[in-house]
């Protein structure tokens, strides 16, 4: 089964970028509207809009923009266990409808017990992924349900639970995935439309779609049917030399803003996910063709800060080497969040679906 190739950008409630300490007003909504627009502009077909446990609430974020835009879509980050599924099932099903069919929620389970803690939340790292695998049963079940029903499971008690209003997509809002634990597997093999992971190697990521296919064959499910989005951090320019030296000012950047805490902070102790990006930089700076690491290692891979670098044509490249493992979405996003977007959708995104399309033409059969 070959999925259509989609690119997914990133907004942010404010200016701000490991590069570009944070200023200005906590919420900027014109900023909000400027960054959603310069995607859509540019030709992305999602954005993301993530969750901190200190941070804006990201579903009214994502409601802003898309009263701001017509026609790109919305990865929400949402985090099980703050609310009822009920509840963030109708709220879901709301925006769907508000924003003309461009929801999609992203389930983040998170790795890093200070954080959970913030917002009250003190269960163990594999009662989370418990709790997020109920929930998220719940969620699809709310959304699809045609009469109200009962449940009672370990961590939810519902009577009569039902929706009046059902998502406008169908059969139920798309259902994006992030988790790189035993545990994280087992529930997107049950779960997820699309498994999302950040920018490992080829080989790590070939383990990791075998690993999510595996478990969704478990769960039952066509392991075709799940797609892959791999998240990464082009840096481009005109020419390979020109990249690398902005790769380079890059890193002097966060080395002269981090000072002392260069090389340290950021993982979350209990992700997966930060643990393979450090052991990806623990094999050298540069991996496979031009998979970029460092930065990953000076920040302590709490996010998605693996880089592919070069000219739009050898990044393009790159992503047509996942894409041939079975990534069909990109999430990208820059070090200079608004300014990136927009020289994406100019070069790296036309060059990429060329490079893909090539590769698929590749594969079909000769014919007579």
């Amino acid at each position: 089964m070959t999925h259509p190739l989609e690119f997914i950008g990133m907004i942010s409630h404010r200016h701000s970028s490991e590069i570009h300490p944070a200023t200005g007003p906590v919420l900027d909504a014109a900023y909000i509207a400027r960054f959603a627009q310069a995607h859509e502009a540019a030709g992305f077909g999602r954005i993301l809009v993530a969750w901190h446990s200190t941070s804006p609430d990201a579903l009214l974020i994502a409601g802003h923009a898309a009263a701001q835009t017509k026609r790109i879509g919305f990865m929400v980050a949402h985090r099980p266990g703050f609310i009822a599924p009920t509840l963030a099932a109708r709220q879901f099903a709301t925006f769907d409808h508000l924003s003309g069919g461009r929801a999609a929620i992203h389930i983040i389970t998170g790795g890093s017990p200070a954080e959970q803690g913030q917002d009250g939340d003190f269960l163990d790292h594999a009662q989370r992924y418990a709790r997020t695998d109920e929930y998220v049963g719940l969620l699809r079940r709310v959304w699809t349900s045609e009469q109200p029903f009962d449940h009672e499971g370990t961590y939810y008690r519902l009577q009569r639970a039902f929706s009046e209003l059902k998502p406008l997509q169908k059969p139920h809002i798309p259902v994006f995935f992030g988790g790189s634990s035993d545990v994280a597997i087992e529930s997107a093999g049950r779960h997820a439309d699309v498994y999302a992971f950040w920018g490992e190697t080829l080989d790590q990521a070939r383990e990791s779609i075998a690993r999510v296919r595996d478990s969704a064959a478990r769960a039952g499910r066509d392991p075709a049917s799940i797609r892959f989005s791999l998240s990464v951090r082009p840096v481009l320019a005109d020419t390979e030399e020109r990249a690398w030296a902005r790769a380079r000012n890059i890193l002097d950047r966060i080395r002269e803003l981090r000072g002392d805490n260069f090389g340290k902070g950021g993982a979350k102790p209990e992700s997966i996910g930060s643990k393979r990006l450090l052991d990806a930089a623990a094999g050298g700076a540069v991996r496979d063709k031009r998979l970029w690491t460092e930065v990953a290692a000076a920040v302590g891979a709490g996010a998605n800060t693996t880089a592919l670098v070069g000219t739009p044509e050898q990044v393009a490249e790159s992503l047509a080497d996942y894409a041939a493992l079975g990534v069909s979405t990109f999430l990208i996003r820059g070090f200079d969040p608004l300014e990136d977007a927009l020289d994406y959708g100019r070069t790296l995104l036309p060059a990429t679906r060329r490079a893909v399309a090539a590769l698929n033409l590749a594969k079909e059969p000769a014919h007579a």
